[in-house]
């Protein structure tokens, strides 16, 4: 797992979708959805992403919102390599509240804090981004050659 705070620029993707979602229950659900219908329809494994997608589009909905303001979901394919995952809200003033490769476990009977372990264990790398003002990027990447 690497460690990163910033965002990479990749090349150009080969593949790419975005959506703007409500920052409500439903929208997380409809990004899960969506991404594994995409990813489905461009022949690439879909379950992996579909968890990271569900995980950051929770943190999105539960910590990024902010009433009236969207959500995005970015899905792109570089090179049929790499797939980077990438959620922007609106609370660039909100930052995870560690660094990759350095989350704290909840306690076991905790009901939430899981979230970004789930991202960690099945991401190569993720990370998180400032946005254009307001706005910051969670993003993770997974390696579609092993």
């Amino acid at each position: 797992m690497t460690q990163e705070l910033t965002r990479p620029e990749p090349s150009t993707p080969t593949r790419q979708f975005t959506v703007l979602l409500s920052p409500t229950r439903r929208g997380a659900r409809l990004a899960r959805l969506l991404s594994a219908a995409h990813l489905g329809a461009w022949g690439l494994p879909s379950e992996a992403a579909a968890h990271i997608v569900a995980e950051l589009a929770a943190n999105a909905v539960v910590h990024g919102r902010v009433r009236g303001r969207d959500f995005q979901l970015s899905l792109a394919v570089h090179g049929d390599t790499l797939l980077r995952i990438e959620l922007t809200d609106t609370r660039g003033d909100r930052l995870p509240p560690t660094r990759p490769g350095n989350l704290a476990r909840p306690a076991t009977d905790a009901e939430s804090g899981r979230g970004l372990l789930i991202v960690e264990a099945l991401a190569d790398r993720w990370g998180v981004a400032p946005g254009p003002v307001p706005r910051k990027v969670v993003w993770a990447e997974i390696d579609l050659v092993r």
